[in-house]
């Protein structure tokens, strides 16, 4: 008799711990919080690549200097939306893209150096 009991409650909790698995969460926001979107653009070889950036409205793009010289990264829109400073090797700079739009920039060190992101 004890060992059937033992076995009836054993059964219970595999039953019960499985439903509460397969169960979808209560409030799907809280258990899962959206992730900020991020993108990344690399400077080398006197160019920022990918050369042209597709994003959503809301990410956050980080430029990394990989290059042996100083670059910057500076909006071609008057007002600039965004500029950085002076980027030695391996040092980054990050902007949020709040608004949809195209945004071309460069290098203002070395004009030729251009590139954009469109944010969707």
């Amino acid at each position: 008799m004890r060992r059937s009991v033992s076995f009836a409650v054993f059964l219970a909790v595999v039953v019960l711990g499985a439903s509460a698995l397969t169960a979808p969460p209560r409030n799907a926001a809280a258990v899962a919080p959206q992730k900020a979107e991020s993108a990344e653009v690399k400077i080398d070889n006197f160019s920022f690549g990918p050369s042209t950036l597709t994003v959503a409205v809301g990410t956050t793009v980080t430029w990394t200097n990989r290059d042996d010289i100083p670059h910057t990264v500076a909006s071609s829109d008057d007002p600039k939306a965004f500029k950085s400073k002076v980027l030695d090797t391996d040092e980054k700079f990050s902007f949020t893209f709040t608004k949809a739009g195209t945004y071309p920039y460069f290098c203002s060190i070395h004009p030729k150096m251009t590139a954009k992101v469109v944010v969707e």
